[in-house]
């Protein structure tokens, strides 16, 4: 079945690791050409960033450095997003979009559990984000040494693993919908929802004293207070989020389990 699913997801699987690796080749190759004049760089980057834009893109203080471009551009934002949606349409792929075309009631049919269907393809989108994140990061460390960034590796591949584990959590957030549901809507609302509104509470709101305690709520705080660009792996944060994916992933399976599908 994980192998059944995997070949379901080949498309979106190759776009996404082509589209996400031409992103960092062209975006980190530009670093080459602007670190000869950092102060430059930065001063420009903050005159033209109004405050609010300088939170949500957290801070940009640094971005003359090579952490922090490598955080500001690839980490901060663009690259959590695109595997953001990426999970988003593999998790729908897994429950909602099956049934809602109707091929999904056909598979149930054969002798297989319903608790298992639902794992086996869970752990397909689960292997086909790690898949894009092993080669992206791949990408990313062979076009950091060709320009000689000076970001050790081990920074990278911490930085990275936040990233799939990121894509996975909202990737089972919108599985768990799927299953309850049967529809992709829902799930794309949820995810959606969870994603702007956890991402503004860490960035914008976390001034904000009346809603600053929401940051706990949101995947974000435990994906990037870390600072695993700087620091290296952020351990317990990491633990937390592949926590609250297993979690998840375990309501799905009841959910799936003790619905009518098709109803």
């Amino acid at each position: 079945m994980i192998a059944k699913a995997l070949g379901e997801y080949r498309r979106s699987f190759v776009g996404w690791t082509i589209g996400i690796s031409l992103f960092l080749t062209m975006y980190v190759s530009i670093y080459a050409s602007l670190r000869e004049d950092p102060g430059t760089l930065s001063k420009q980057a903050l005159a033209k960033s109004p405050g609010a834009l300088r939170d949500i893109m957290g801070g940009m203080e640094d971005i003359a450095t090579a952490s922090g471009y490598l955080q500001t551009v690839v980490y901060q934002l663009l690259v959590p997003v695109m595997f953001i949606v990426c999970a988003m349409i593999l998790g729908n792929r897994a429950v909602a979009q099956p049934e809602e075309s109707g091929t999904l009631e056909l598979t149930i049919t054969l002798p297989v559990d319903r608790k298992r269907l639902l794992l086996e393809r869970y752990a397909a989108m689960v292997v086909a984000l790690l898949l894009i994140a092993v080669i992206t990061c791949a990408v990313l460390v062979a076009v950091a040494r060709s320009i000689d960034l000076g970001v050790a590796v081990d920074r990278i591949l911490a930085a990275h693993t936040g990233v799939f584990l990121l894509a996975v959590f909202f990737g089972t957030v919108t599985v768990t919908v799927g299953a309850a549901t049967g529809r992709r809507a829902p799930a794309m609302a949820v995810v959606g929802a969870w994603a702007v509104a956890g991402y503004m509470v860490v960035t914008v709101g976390r001034n904000v004293e009346a809603i600053s305690w929401l940051r706990w709520l949101s995947p974000f705080h435990y994906y990037a207070e870390g600072r695993p660009v700087y620091q290296g792996l952020p351990t317990w944060d990491y633990v937390v989020l592949a926590g609250a994916a297993v979690v998840l992933a375990l309501t799905a399976v009841l959910a799936f389990d003790r619905r009518d599908v098709g109803v």
